[in-house]
C-alpha cells in the first residue's frame, strides 16, 4: 500500500566520521527498501567517490549534471542533476567524481537550500543523504539540511572512534546550525552476536549514547557486496537474503520515527 503524502520531505544524513563503516551499503538499501515501501525516494551522493551510482547501476558521463554542481555554481540547482533510475520510485542525484572536497562555495546551508526547491518537495517523500566520511563543508552542508542523522558502524574499535568524532560533531552542528537535527539510529554492519568484540563495541555504543538508538543490525552477507558488482541493490538481487530481509526490517522500523504510520487507511500520525 502507498503511504500518504508525507507533507514536508524528510532528510536522513547517513554518516560516521570513519571510512569503510558501510554508509553507501546503507544509503543504497535503506532507499531502495522505502522506495518499495511506495514513498518517492531521492538519493543524493555527496561523496565524490560516486559509490551510489554503482550500486544503482546508473552511469555518470563526465559534464552531466551532479549534486557538487550546486557547490561550484551559484545558480546551478539540485533538480537538474536529479534521474531516475530503473527501480520505482527511486532516483539519484550522483556525486562528480573530480570534485575536489576542499574546494567549491563556502556556504553551510548550501544543501538546504536546493532542497528547498519547489520541485524537490513536490517529487519527493524523503531524500537519503550519503556523506563522505572527511570533516569538510560538505558533511556540515549535509547535517545542517538534516531532519535526522543515521549512524552506521562496523563493531570494531576504530568505527566506534569514527562514532565518537561524529558525535561531537553533531553537538557543534545542534548547537548552531540546525538544533531540530536528530539521531534516527546507530546501525551495527556486519553484526555477528557470537564474536566478543561485535557484542563489546555495541554495548559500548548503548552505554554512551542509550539502548533506545541501536537499531537491529545489518548481518554479514556477501550478497551485499555482489549486489553492488550488479548495480542493484540487494532487494532485486537477492530478495532472501540476510542482508535483504534485514535492510527491509530496518525500513519498516524507521517508518513510525519518520512520522509515518502504515495501516490499512495509511494516515500520518
Amino acid at each position: 500500500m502507498k503511504p500518504a503524502t508525507l507533507g514536508p520531505v524528510r532528510v536522513i544524513a547517513v554518516c560516521n566520521r570513519k571510512g569503510g563503516a558501510g554508509k553507501t551499503t546503507t544509503s543504497v538499501n535503506l532507499a531502495a527498501e522505502l522506495a518499495a515501501l511506495g514513498w518517492r525516494v531521492l538519493l543524493v551522493d555527496l561523496d565524490s567517490q560516486g559509490h551510489c551510482a554503482v550500486g544503482l547501476g546508473v552511469k555518470v558521463k563526465i559534464g552531466e549534471p551532479t549534486v557538487h554542481d550546486i557547490f561550484t555554481n551559484p545558480q546551478a540547482r539540485l533538480i537538474d542533476a536529479v534521474r531516475e533510475t530503473v527501480f520505482a520510485n527511486l532516483a539519484l542525484a550522483p556525486a562528480d567524481q573530480l570534485f575536489e572536497h576542499g574546494s567549491g562555495l563556502r556556504d553551510e546551508r548550501r544543501l538546504a537550500c536546493a532542497l528547498a526547491d519547489d520541485e524537490i518537495a513536490t517529487r519527493f517523500d524523503v531524500v537519503i543523504l550519503d556523506t563522505p566520511p572527511s570533516l569538510d563543508f560538505l558533511l556540515f552542508n549535509a547535517l545542517s539540511a538534516a531532519n535526522w542523522v543515521l549512524i552506521p558502524y562496523v563493531p570494531h574499535p576504530l568505527s566506534f572512534e569514527g562514532v565518537r568524532q561524529l558525535m561531537r560533531v553533531l553537538f557543534k552542528v545542534m548547537s548552531n546550525l540546525n538544533p531540530g537535527l536528530k539521531v534516527l539510529g546507530f546501525l551495527p554492519m556486519t553484526a555477528a552476536e557470537h564474536i566478543r568484540q561485535h557484542r563489546s563495541v555495541t554495548s559500548e555504543v548503548s552505554r554512551q549514547f542509550g539502548a533506545h538508538r541501536v537499531l537491529n543490525g545489518i548481518r554479514n552477507d556477501i550478497r551485499l557486496a555482489e549486489a553492488f558488482g550488479a548495480g542493484k541493490p540487494v532487494r532485486y538481487y537477492a530478495s532472501s537474503s540476510r542482508g535483504a530481509q534485514d535492510f527491509a526490517t530496518l525500513a519498516a522500523s524507521l517508518a513510525p520515527l519518520l512520522g509515518v504510520r502504515r495501516d490499512d487507511t495509511a494516515q500520518i500520525d
